[in-house]
């Protein structure tokens, strides 16, 4: 590993932001390069992080690094604002508790995840920045081996936390300690806390509130000996004889120190998978397969209450084989399906369709039966699933090799395979279905059903399989079809609108035309090149013009919307934009932006004078660089771009003054009128003019883009010094005397993008609902062009309307939440929240068929959850042991017991609904 002197290159003051760049890339690619076991990383809080990386490239283009090296995030895009960071502050990463405790300051917040609350720097990065901003705590976490090989590194972010419990004293204290570390470390820790001579004392593997297992192998690291997060270690002192008595044990117990409802296998809370610096991954705490130990240096006396782990099956978890959680929590979803656990553990080799050509010839069926009776079986030793994932690969090469998928579509292909292997039907007859034609739904939909039971007949297609009734209208001749189709599950919409109404000033260049404010519908999706051209359409653009798209912020031009690739995403609904109607610009011209200013009256007196400061809305036009820019030409484009705003009254008075001049000045000014170039400018401005009178009451200031002035000649004939920049500033303050000639009041403030009433806030602000998305999916719609209908009346290819019914609802019930949204060049995830029933979601009004006796009830029992990104994220379970009516998250190899309240999240995904019985239906209603 690199080695980085503390003060090798002096203070950041010493430094630009790009040497400050260039500096850390060097050290953190040194760094990934030669990490090892045992190497210190170090949390940053990403709040501050992003803070530096925006202050470091500021300069640099646009490049996003999605799952990028720590080097690479050096190269990452920053704003064009160069703020340099305060202090390292981690405070957002810690307990409050921790901050007044000094001896907790490393004990950061349970739920952190990386890239959303924190990065991981390699200790000469981090020892680097801090010689530079100082700040902290320091949180220094180690790396460690991982995986089953032990050949991968990860970070150990959340190092183990034990419960140690002593008797007989009935003291207790919670420490942390890598999982690395070894029993003996373990046992010394103990005897420290609690002030013990180590030759009395032994610790038990206290699993379940009994004495699982006598730790006394002391070179066995905790990681092998397969303690978990939060479990309880029994520190037992010894009595002279050598021995201890339980009734010591049972004390725990009446003095409240164990909790009888509390588990001992909780989870790592972590639930990142996000790749760190160097190829690390953050540390999810995997646990491994320990055999039950029973006394080897101790008197066997002392075993007598020890129990096995798994006593209650359907708690083994799988293990990661490389991004392979999307598969383990598809798998534990259907492995804890009653009916399907029920099936596979019994003799199903009878059912099995060996010549079925669009199955896997059963192999797949095989692979899954033997998955599920190995995680049924009795102990909880994770299983690592790779006969299974190796016949996934040879039927579906999509799923092959370790890159993360959508577990959906995983669950579709195995829901299919599955029902194609263990098909009951061996011949398919051909069955050719009729049209409705009038005749009742009830007949029909049976028609269809048994049609389709004649060539599929699975105990896939007896638990999940439903039937929908759709119904087609032509537009033109208004046949209507009627047909009944099976589903496996249904995919709700989570967005009911793919376009977003976007609100845009627009003003114009013609000298007399006020701004407008104009409201167009882009997809979501879109970019900016998008809305200039809905906009360009609306305004009716001469071939001649362009627009400017400017985000305004504090009465200046934020932005201008210059790159057509910007996403619409990057547009937030309370921004003010403005479009500016311009001649088409060149390399000739020069972008002049008109700002006005007045002394905020608030903030002054007299003997200290309120300051300038912005007002209303920019103005731009554009003047020639072909010809001399002189101080007469920039009064005129000044005065053209206001003149939409000039009062009626004041062109009045300026009118009788002209028309009360003395006929020589009259005479002068026809002779020598204005000539105005095609920018707006003038080439001579006369005295008497109006523009005389108008120029003698403007008060201008230039600014260059650099912000520095630049002179402005007395003669108004002279040519004015331009920099080369695109861009130059005019700064015009507004006197009692001008904001008599101009009604500007109309340039005070912009309407937002999307302006909410107080009513749409409140709704948007509540969750959506599962039964919004249900109805939003039923909903009648015009079909897409890449899928008109072909009507058999009209003979042609329609655009009919579809509308869909449930019919007849399956024993299990999946809903896919369409969280996933894909186009040609983005992938898209939404993170609404969906309130989602978990017990009695009743779809009883939603089911056209009005003949069921019984209403359709339906109770939660597993969900997957997706949390992260769309190509780094991670999944999870959550599944309910209906045996013992208790919720468990089911996190690859980690199994933690998890309250019902905290089953609904916003990353839950794929829901598992199960048939409520008619007796438990009909005491519902």
């Amino acid at each position: 590993m690199a080695e980085v002197s503390m003060g090798s290159s002096g203070s950041s003051t010493d430094l630009s932001p790009e040497e400050e760049r260039v500096f850390i890339k060097e050290i953190a690619s040194a760094a990934e390069s030669n990490s090892k076991e045992g190497d210190t990383f170090y949390l940053i809080t990403q709040r501050w992080w992003h803070e530096w990386i925006e202050y470091v490239n500021h300069d640099q283009p646009c490049n996003t690094n999605d799952g990028s090296s720590l080097s690479e995030h050096c190269d990452s895009a920053g704003s064009s604002t160069l703020k340099k960071p305060s202090m390292i502050d981690n405070s957002d990463l810690i307990y409050d508790s921790a901050l007044e405790d000094p001896s907790n300051a490393g004990e950061i917040i349970d739920t952190l995840q990386e890239g959303r609350d924190y990065i991981l720097l390699p200790q000469e990065v981090w020892n680097q920045l801090h010689s530079w901003y100082g700040g902290g705590p320091t949180l220094a976490r180690r790396v460690i081996s991982s995986g089953l090989s032990q050949t991968e590194l990860a970070v150990e972010v959340y190092p183990l936390r034990l419960q140690l419990l002593l008797v007989p004293k009935n003291d207790q204290s919670a420490i942390r300690i890598s999982k690395k570390e070894t029993i003996r470390e373990l046992h010394r820790r103990a005897c420290e806390i609690f002030e013990l001579n180590s030759d009395h004392v032994r610790i038990w593997d206290y699993y379940g509130h009994q004495k699982y297992s006598l730790m006394g192998d002391l070179d066995k690291t905790l990681d092998d000996a397969n303690l978990q997060m939060d479990q309880d270690i029994l520190v037992e002192v010894l009595d002279m004889n050598g021995t201890a008595s339980n009734a010591h044990v049972q004390s725990l117990h009446e003095n409240g120190l164990v909790d009888e409802d509390s588990t001992s296998i909780l989870i790592d809370p972590s639930k990142s998978s996000l790749t760190v610096a160097g190829g690390f991954s953050s540390n999810r705490n995997a646990f491994r397969s320990g055999s039950v130990e029973g006394s080897q240096s101790f008197d066997s006396t002392y075993t007598t209450g020890v129990t096995t782990r798994g006593s209650t099956a359907g708690l083994t978890g799988l293990l990661n084989l490389g991004n392979t959680c999307f598969m383990n929590s598809a798998i534990q979803c259907l492995v804890h399906t009653p009916e399907f656990a029920s099936y596979f553990q019994d003799d199903y080799h009878q059912e099995i369709n060996w010549q079925n050509p669009l199955g896997m010839v059963g192999e797949l069926a095989l692979a899954f039966g033997d998955l599920l009776r190995k995680l049924w079986a009795p102990g909880r030793t994770p299983i690592a699933p790779r006969p299974f994932k190796v016949k996934l690969a040879r039927f579906a090469p999509q799923f092959s090799g370790y890159n993360q998928h959508d577990s959906q579509e995983l669950l579709a292909f195995l829901l299919d395979g599955l029902h194609e292997d263990l098909n009951r039907v061996k011949h398919k007859p051909y069955i050719n279905s009729r049209d409705a034609d009038g005749r009742p739904d009830e007949e029909v939909a049976d028609e269809f059903w048994a049609n389709h039971i004649a060539r599929n007949d699975s105990i896939i297609v007896d638990v999940c399989q439903g039937q929908y009734k759709s119904t087609l209208v032509c537009p033109i001749c208004n046949k209507v079809s009627v047909t009944f189709d099976p589903f496996m599950y249904l995919s709700l919409p989570l967005q009911f609108n793919t376009t977003r109404a976007i609100t845009v000033t627009v003003f114009s260049c013609d000298k007399t035309t006020l701004p407008s404010t104009i409201t167009v519908n882009i997809s979501k999706q879109g970019r900016c090149r998008d809305l200039i051209h809905s906009l360009t359409n609306v305004c009716s653009l001469k071939q001649s013009e362009e627009l400017k798209l400017a985000e305004i912020r504090n009465n200046l031009i934020h932005r201008l919307f210059e790159d057509p690739l910007i996403p619409l995403s990057a547009i937030k609904d309370d921004d003010h934009l403005a479009a500016y109607k311009l001649s088409k610009s060149s390399e000739n011209t020069v972008l002049l932006k008109l700002v006005l200013r007045r002394r905020d009256q608030k903030a002054g007196d007299r003997e200290n004078p309120a300051q300038l400061r912005p007002y209303g809305t920019p103005l731009l036009s554009l003047a020639s660089r072909d010809s001399a820019l002189t101080k007469g030409k920039i009064v005129c484009i000044v005065e053209n771009m206001l003149s939409p705003f000039r009062r009626e009254e004041s062109i009045m008075s300026e009118k009788a003054k002209s028309e009360s001049s003395i006929p020589e000045r009259r005479s002068a000014r026809l002779n020598h009128s204005d000539e105005e170039d095609k920018n707006g400018g003038s080439r001579k401005a006369k005295k008497g003019s109006s523009s005389e009178v108008i120029a003698s009451k403007l008060s201008l200031q230039l600014n260059d883009e650099n912000n520095k002035t630049v002179k402005l000649p007395n003669d108004e004939g002279e040519a004015i010094k331009l920099p080369s920049s695109a861009t130059v500033t005019i700064y015009l303050d507004l006197t009692a005397e001008l904001s008599g000639m101009y009604d500007i009041t109309c340039l005070e403030g912009l309407p937002e993008v999307l302006k909410y009433g107080p009513a749409t806030k409140k709704a948007r602000s509540e969750p959506l609902s599962l039964y919004a998305c249900l109805e939003a999916f039923l909903r009648e719609e015009p079909l897409v062009p890449d899928e008109m209908w072909f009507c058999p009346q009209c003979n042609e290819r329609r655009q009919a309307s579809k509308k869909l019914d449930l019919w007849r609802l399956p024993e299990v019930l999946v809903i896919h939440l369409k969280r996933f949204s894909y186009s040609r060049s983005m992938k898209h995830k939404l993170e609404t929240f969906v309130n989602f029933p978990i017990h009695d979601l009743d779809l009883t009004k939603y089911v056209a068929n009005k003949n069921l006796s019984q209403p359709q009830l339906y109770e939660l029992y597993a969900l997957t959850n997706h949390y992260g990104g769309m190509g780094s994220g991670h999944y999870t379970a959550y599944i309910k042991l209906l045996e013992e009516n208790r919720w468990y998250n089911f996190d690859d190899s980690h199994i933690s017991h998890i309250n019902e309240d905290d089953v609904k999240s916003g990353a839950a995904y794929v829901l598992f609904y199960r048939r409520k019985s008619d007796d438990a239906a009909g005491n519902t209603k």
